[in-house]
């Protein structure tokens, strides 16, 4: 007789979540090493993605709390990983740019964050692994359009 535990212990949602937790850490104890959060890579990813970006498009982009926002760009300024200045369309925002030092530790954070995924799936054959990103994008992308 399988109990409500083991049930719980069983569900897909508890199993993924568990994975994913294991991945997170993994994934942030292997950044810290550059001084980085999970939260600080995200940031920094995105600068150097679409920037220079105006601080509030990156907060509305990431999901983030402008006031949070404030404190990672502020992290991430100190460690001269990004600059902030006046936006050439309008003065009144800010603009952020990756320095050549933060698109380094983007780079370093990437290939840190690839090693702890690799470790997180080695248990996986390498076509398990593709199978399995195959099935949780496809789960993600039904989860991010309309119903």
């Amino acid at each position: 007789m399988t109990s409500d535990l083991q049930r719980i212990q069983s569900l897909p949602t508890w199993l993924v979540g568990r994975v994913a937790a294991r991945g997170r850490g993994m994934v942030a104890d292997a950044i810290a090493a550059e001084g980085l959060k999970l939260m600080h890579h995200a940031v920094l990813a995105a600068t150097a993605e679409y920037g220079p970006v105006a601080q509030a498009d990156l907060g509305r982009r990431l999901s983030v709390d402008p006031k949070d926002m404030v404190g990672i760009l502020n992290h991430l300024q100190n460690e001269g990983l990004v600059l902030r200045a006046p936006h050439p369309s309008d003065r009144r925002k800010n603009a952020v740019t990756v320095t050549p030092e933060g698109a380094a530790v983007l780079s370093r954070c990437g290939a840190l964050a690839e090693a702890a995924n690799g470790e997180l799936l080695a248990p996986l054959t390498p076509d398990e692994q593709k199978q399995l990103v195959a099935l949780l994008t496809r789960l993600h992308e039904a989860a991010e359009s309309p119903a």
